[in-house]
């Protein structure tokens, strides 16, 4: 094994496997840290955490864990991939585990960019942007556990680490990878700019022989050639069973794609005083979609408006919690009775389906949009689609569904 990922959720895993599978690396998804040694042909590796909103201790225990046991496989180079809108709080997570790592590392300086030019995300001056907009102001701000609200990824990161949080501009970056190199820091944590792929492929050029580095899957389109890996296509036998698309997120991005999808499909949707109270439970849910023609919806995606509301109701950690359970259980209950293909938009809620569905390794298949492949849970016949909230067009449930049985 070559490079090593340590991801902080299941969506976000994905992601950077199936850059790193493109790039021509043989790639697998690991769901936590394995308990057996990994393929030696293998050239990355992914560990998938549930992370992201763990408790800060625990997510950084996770992390230098799946860390161990990824040098353990003879990775060289680390890879913290966090998600390309730096979710996060100002106590954590991407602060103290990052520190962590590096400690661990012995690396004095760490390259951090969070951008994905292809999906929107750029970074200038410091500051991340989703499309033209700043992060902000695109509706992260009103994210239900990591509100990001400040754009400047040297203000946030410096509000979560114990190391300084220095900066690359995009000027510099355009001068080339020696550039960045000459103007790395001797210590701490550095935002690097990137506005556009060519920028990321400098970095990685940059990268070469670096112990860590921290960012979205943007971050490894050019590690894999310091290797010496050449692109490639995952290849994919279509799945054509049943199916079900889960939903379980509240970004702009996916409250559109439910609406789109649910005026040409059966949709059922789980409020959180439905879930609090008893009311939505996984038989019952499961016996409506089953019955249901062609591909069912079942979602819990809200306004911000409205699912403020029930955390104040009901209390933040209480309301994700039993929706996740509900999910999580609601997968496997669907997966004994023969769903074969499962659509999950949400990082937490696909962690939930994930570790719901009890799989430990995922297989690579073909990207269904930027940032989303279709991953095979390896062992059974069960194709799935993994997307963070924001990722996708509004067709994308319609697409994946069809892709998985090989369109």
């Amino acid at each position: 094994m070559k490079i090593g990922v340590v991801a902080d959720d299941f969506t976000g895993a994905s992601d950077i496997a199936l850059t790193l599978a493109e790039a021509g690396m043989s790639t697998a998804q690991y769901i936590g840290v394995p308990e057996g040694p990994a393929d030696p042909d293998l050239g990355a590796g992914v560990v998938a955490l549930k992370s992201r909103t763990a408790p800060v201790a625990e997510a950084v225990s996770q992390s230098l864990a799946a860390c161990d046991w990824l040098r353990a496989q003879g990775a060289e180079q680390i890879i913290f991939k966090v998600c390309s809108t730096f979710d996060s709080t100002p106590e954590g997570n991407i602060g103290p585990v990052l520190d962590a790592l590096a400690e661990k590392l012995g690396a004095e300086t760490v390259i951090t960019c969070p951008a994905f030019p292809e999906n929107g995300r750029s970074v200038y001056m410091g500051h991340l942007f989703v499309g033209e907009t700043l992060l902000n102001e695109c509706g992260m701000q009103d994210h239900p556990l990591t509100p990001m609200t400040d754009a400047d990824l040297r203000r946030w990161l410096a509000l979560q680490s114990d190391q300084p949080v220095g900066h690359v501009s995009a000027r510099v970056v355009a001068a080339g990878a020696q550039a960045i190199r000459d103007a790395m820091p001797e210590k701490g944590h550095v935002i690097v700019d990137a506005i556009q792929d060519d920028d990321l492929w400098t970095i990685g050029a940059a990268a070469a022989g670096a112990r860590l580095l921290c960012g979205g899957s943007g971050i490894a389109l050019g590690l894999p050639a310091n290797f010496g890996a050449k692109p490639a296509t995952p290849n994919w036998a279509p799945v054509t069973g049943a199916g079900i698309v889960l939903s379980g997120s509240c970004s702009r991005a996916t409250r559109g794609q439910v609406e789109t999808y649910a005026a040409k499909a059966a949709s059922r949707e789980v409020t959180a005083e439905t879930v609090m109270s008893g009311a939505a439970t996984v038989e019952t849910l499961a016996e409506w979609a089953l019955s249901q023609p062609g591909v069912p919806m079942i979602y819990s995606s809200a306004d911000p408006v409205v699912v403020r509301a029930a955390q104040d109701q009901f209390g933040r950690e209480a309301v994700a919690g039993r929706i996740e359970t509900l999910f999580s259980d609601l997968a496997a209950h669907l997966a004994d009775r023969g769903v074969q293909r499962i659509v999950v938009a949400g990082g937490e809620t696909s962690g939930a389906v994930v570790s719901g569905l009890g799989a430990t390794r995922l297989a690579i298949g073909p990207r269904i949009a930027a940032g989303v492949p279709l991953v095979r849970a390896e062992g059974r016949e069960l194709a799935l689609a993994l997307k963070s909230g924001n990722f996708g067009g509004p067709d994308f449930f319609e697409q994946a569904l069809r892709q998985m049985e090989g369109a």
